[in-house]
């Protein structure tokens, strides 16, 4: 038996939960998501609180149990608090902004980049001292969808990773950089 998989899931009052045969939609105060449910699983919602089962023990239904059972959780939890994601822009003239419905980069290229901002996705930008003449850019990422969430900040982790040798460039906040030496002078 999954270890995941079996645990239940609480519903807190506030939040509508239909169950269907292929999908579960979860509605809430910060939205709604629909979480789809493979074959072999079944999904059982009694008296607030939610459980994923396996219809059989093929491999394949094993391997779908805890999947189905953590996105149900992620879904439920995300319709009451939801998710956000940090990331540090660090360098000498990067910049960050939120103009409008897209977030503005400055990332060391020749041009600035505009991010577009997705519906249900709140971006916000602060600027907070890490050492005493050092100042790094923070962008928040919050939404109810986890996966979303996720998927945004790697994308703007994408627009200018991590360099090797001086860390700049765009990281999440927990990430720590190792850099390389480089170059020895004589």
């Amino acid at each position: 038996m999954s270890r995941i998989g079996k645990q239940p899931i609480n519903v807190p009052s506030g939040i509508k939960v239909s169950v269907e045969k292929s999908r579960v939609v979860v509605e809430g105060k910060k939205g709604s998501l629909e979480v789809p449910v493979p074959a072999g699983i079944s999904v059982e919602l009694k008296e607030s609180v939610l459980e994923a089962k396996r219809n059989d023990d093929s491999r394949q239904s094993r391997a779908f149990h805890g999947l189905t059972r953590a996105l149900l959780a992620n879904a439920v939890r995300g319709v009451v608090e939801g998710f956000g994601k940090k990331l540090d822009v660090v360098g000498i003239g990067y910049r960050a902004e939120v103009r409008g419905k897209y977030l503005n980069l400055t990332l060391g290229h020749s041009h600035p980049t505009e991010f577009p901002i997705p519906e249900g996705i709140e971006i916000s930008v602060a600027r907070e001292p890490r050492t005493i003449s050092n100042y790094v850019t923070t962008i928040s990422i919050g939404g109810y969808d986890r996966q979303r969430v996720g998927q945004i900040a790697a994308d703007i982790r994408s627009l200018r990773p991590p360099d090797a040798y001086k860390g700049k460039g765009v990281r999440y906040s927990d990430e720590e950089v190792r850099t390389k030496v480089g170059k020895k002078g004589a």
